[in-house]
């Protein structure tokens, strides 16, 4: 059996968790104008921009290579999650797994925290860890908080 982990981090955010949880869950499509640095374009594969279940196409840069990922999207209202279940692309030629869900918890009247958990199983030992793919989300989060406080 090929290693598997998980990876959990929590990034500060400025801003109520619901304001960046709607921005997770229903607009994507703004991710390209707003972190064009990391998401250069998302479409829509199957479903609604905002449907549980719906199936995207990602085209971004991680570690200065374009890649692509499609993933199936879960969605929990309630806990304030969105999780992208790996399907194809890049990651996916590594990896068996790959889930990241993005939590987004209130910690004060104008502050949250992004909790981002990544679940992955390699495909066989020969591949590294997906560290990199941390780093990459970690830094999206991070990055989109300036964009959510300006909308």
């Amino acid at each position: 059996m090929a290693t598997s982990g998980t990876y959990v981090t929590e990034v500060p955010l400025k801003g109520t968790a619901e304001k960046h949880y709607r921005r997770w869950r229903n607009e994507n499509h703004l991710f390209p104008d707003a972190i064009g640095h990391h998401i250069q374009n998302v479409t829509i594969h199957d479903g609604e921009w905002d449907s549980h279940g719906a199936i995207k196409i990602w085209n971004y840069t991680c570690d200065g290579k374009q890649e692509v990922f499609k993933e199936r999207r879960e969605i929990d209202d309630e806990k304030r999650t969105v999780t992208f279940r790996g399907l194809e692309g890049h990651v996916m030629d590594q990896l068996k797994v790959y889930d990241v869900i993005f939590e987004f918890i209130p910690k004060s009247e104008d502050g949250c925290v992004c909790k981002i958990t990544m679940i992955w199983e390699k495909r066989n030992d020969d591949f590294p860890e997906p560290s990199n793919y941390m780093k990459f989300v970690k830094s999206m989060a991070a990055d989109m908080d300036d964009h959510v406080l300006k909308t």
